[in-house]
């Protein structure tokens, strides 16, 4: 491999760092948010007869952000519904283009519901739409939809490059397929089976 595509891929790695740092806290955050908020309800309805007004909806808002950001997290661990049948009969190259055909034609698939999701959000905030309880513009809550789809599209994408640009193949990123990923066919390990690219 050239320099040039050990720079890209180098490039391409911090960056995916920097979306790893946002996805994780997010995520994190809203699930410390969400126990910590439901705690301290649970504990004032016991102690003082008196929870806090609106954890039932602050919570179902952090659940949709931690859902659609979740998108993106489940793409960079590999951790993604597959439909693999067909995959998994195929080895070596043609493996590898299936892989990267995938990948490219979900990516696109994320850039249009971040599109499609971004477009709803415009029309919840033209339409002034607030949260019952707290009165929170509603537009704030679903900008979650399209940050999380278009995460989740760049996590694609970011597999499709590894791919191309890297030998053997990749699930991700930073995750590349083993053996343990594969299923063995007529109980013999290698030889044929053996799926470096």
């Amino acid at each position: 491999m050239n320099n040039a595509f050990k720079g890209l891929l180098t490039a391409l790695a911090a960056f995916d760092r920097v979306i790893g740092v946002v996805e994780r806290l997010v995520i994190g955050g809203t699930v410390l948010l969400m126990a910590l908020l439901m705690s301290v309800h649970v504990v004032g309805q016991l102690v003082f007869d008196r929870g806090i007004p609106g954890t039932y909806e602050v919570t179902e808002m952090l659940i949709v952000v931690m859902t659609f950001v979740g998108v993106s997290y489940a793409a960079r661990h590999a951790r993604h519904i597959r439909m693999s049948a067909l995959y998994e009969q195929l080895r070596g190259r043609a493996r590898k283009g299936l892989l990267m055909l995938i990948c490219l034609g979900t990516a696109a698939l994320m850039f249009y519901f971040a599109w499609k999701s971004g477009q709803y959000v415009i029309d919840i905030h033209d339409r002034g739409r607030v949260s019952s309880s707290l009165g929170l513009p509603m537009w704030i809550v679903y900008l979650a939809l399209p940050a999380g789809f278009g995460l989740a599209g760049i996590q694609y994408l970011l597999t499709l490059a590894r791919n191309a640009l890297s030998p053997g193949i990749w699930r991700s990123f930073n995750e590349r397929e083993t053996y343990s990923d594969t299923p063995v066919h007529g109980g013999e390990m290698g030889g044929a089976g053996d799926d470096r690219v």
